[in-house]
């Protein structure tokens, strides 16, 4: 489902993750969007954020999130800040529990959508 609202794309994100559906997480990006990990690396581009997420799904998170603010100026760029929470399988197979708060860049398409350009889950911290 694409986001009609800058806001959809942080909770659209999560109801995919939550099923556990790469694709419908990915369609969420921009082809040469950026995800920042978690070490403050940032990657670039579908392909490689496919593969980090990939790894993530595999733990089986289950989040929540609630954004706290949205920001845009002329209506085609927003800016994003979430508070998220979730728990999942650490791969010892030890339950996990993480928490966050994100800051995001995303932006309208051409076709009205909004997609990530720049997501980052630590951007706030």
């Amino acid at each position: 489902m694409p986001a009609r609202k800058p806001e959809e794309c942080d909770t659209l994100l999560v109801e995919a993750i939550n099923r556990g559906d790469l694709e419908a997480a990915l369609a969420l990006y921009e082809p040469n969007a950026s995800l920042v990990q978690d070490s403050g690396d940032v990657i670039t581009g579908l392909g490689a954020i496919r593969e980090v997420m990939q790894g993530f799904l595999a733990l089986k998170p289950k989040f929540t999130i609630a954004v706290k603010a949205v920001q845009s100026g002329d209506g085609s760029l927003a800016l994003l800040r979430a508070k998220w929470s979730l728990t999942g399988t650490g791969s010892d197979g030890k339950s996990m529990v993480m928490s966050g708060n994100s800051t995001e860049v995303v932006r309208r398409q051409s076709d009205g959508m909004w997609r990530f350009v720049i997501d980052n889950p630590h951007g706030a911290d």
